[in-house]
């Protein structure tokens, strides 16, 4: 019993001291708990490494079982509370702002372009953001902290350690934690007035349509091309308008596309898929780490220019910023009249 606690507390600091996921170090456990309970089960009665650990299979089987219940007790319980956060009903989306709002929003309200009249449609607003990676990331906090009142998130992926260089909304203590459900955490700590909507899962032709339904505006801040065309699809289908964004190593471009209302959609601007070996993915190529969240609050403006009709938005237009040099440039983009996406509905609208 004391080898085996001693060895079980070894790994737990070793995992503890390199970093490792909690997750993995209970896996850790377990392989520890099975490989004496095989062991056990295989050497005779009486020998010294059984009598070492205890003497009888059957205390190790009872420790076993009592854990993976445990275990499983609390995986149950992080499903129901994450399932009674996505359907909790929003803490206030018509009325009268309270004293607390008001003070929260008061920078916003003095705001000859936004007014008490933008900031209410912000809290009446519904923003969907694919991706809480690099760009989705900021994007998402600072929605939260302008008062957007219910925003949804979608992505199938974890916290990982290599993420937290650029992904500022994630905590080191979240690391294995999906990300949706860790974003959610950080914005409702921000912002305890918004609705967060985390979606686990990945963005698919099954499921994009009805989802975007449900949203005004879709920001874009996923990392590949097939989701980016997947996501442009669906917004000119919906008619749904989106601002996408992307970026590598030192450089970003970001677009506001909404072709039922005159603009191009991506396809149009980016018609095909380029080739891999133009355009690595940060794992490969690298990324400076502030460049996403540039990047991703720029989105955040302009989708908060968009909800409340102030300035001029990104429609037609794609800006391009390069980090290194320190350049901006923004260049006029056109619908695409066989374009196979929208055909063409962005010229016709204008």
């Amino acid at each position: 019993m004391i080898m085996v606690g001693t060895m079980a507390i070894t790994l737990w600091v070793i995992g503890m001291a390199m970093k490792v996921p909690i997750a993995v170090r209970w896996n850790m456990m377990a392989i520890l708990i099975g490989a004496v309970i095989l062991g056990h089960l295989i050497l005779p009665n009486g020998h010294p490494l059984r009598m070492a650990t205890g003497g009888d299979a059957r205390l190790w089987v009872i420790i076993f079982v009592l854990a993976v219940l445990i275990w499983g007790y609390r995986k149950l319980l992080g499903k129901l509370r994450a399932r009674v956060a996505q359907n909790e009903a929003p803490v206030v989306q018509s009325g009268s702002f309270s004293e607390t709002e008001l003070d929260r929003y008061a920078r916003h309200i003095i705001l000859r372009e936004v007014g008490g009249p933008g900031q209410k449609a912000l809290r009446n607003a519904r923003v969907l953001v694919v991706g809480a990676g690099g760009l989705g990331a900021p994007a998402l906090q600072y929605l939260a902290a302008a008062g957007v009142g219910t925003i949804g998130v979608i992505d199938d992926d974890v916290v990982e350690n290599a993420n937290l260089q650029r992904q500022v909304i994630h905590l080191d203590r979240n690391i294995g934690m999906p990300k949706v459900h860790s974003a959610a955490e950080a914005m409702k700590a921000q912002n305890p007035f918004v609705t967060v909507l985390p979606y686990h899962r990945r963005l698919d032709v099954e499921n994009a349509a009805a989802l975007f339904a449900e949203y005004d505006l879709v920001l874009d801040g996923s990392d590949n091309f097939a989701t980016r065309y997947l996501v442009n699809e669906t917004a000119v289908a919906t008619e749904t308008p989106l601002i996408a964004a992307a970026l590598t190593q030192w450089e970003g471009q970001i677009s506001l596309y909404d072709a039922a209302n005159g603009t191009p959609c991506y396809a149009c601007v980016f018609p095909q898929t380029p080739d891999p070996s133009l355009v690595p993915s940060c794992a490969e190529a690298g990324v400076i780490g502030p460049l996403p969240g540039v990047l991703g609050s720029m989105m955040a403006v302009e989708a908060v220019k968009h909800i409340t009709g102030a300035g001029e938005g990104l429609s037609g237009r794609l800006l391009i910023y390069d980090a290194l040099y320190a350049q901006v440039r923004t260049i006029s983009v056109k619908p695409s009249a066989d374009c196979p996406v929208c055909q063409g509905r962005g010229a016709r609208a204008t």
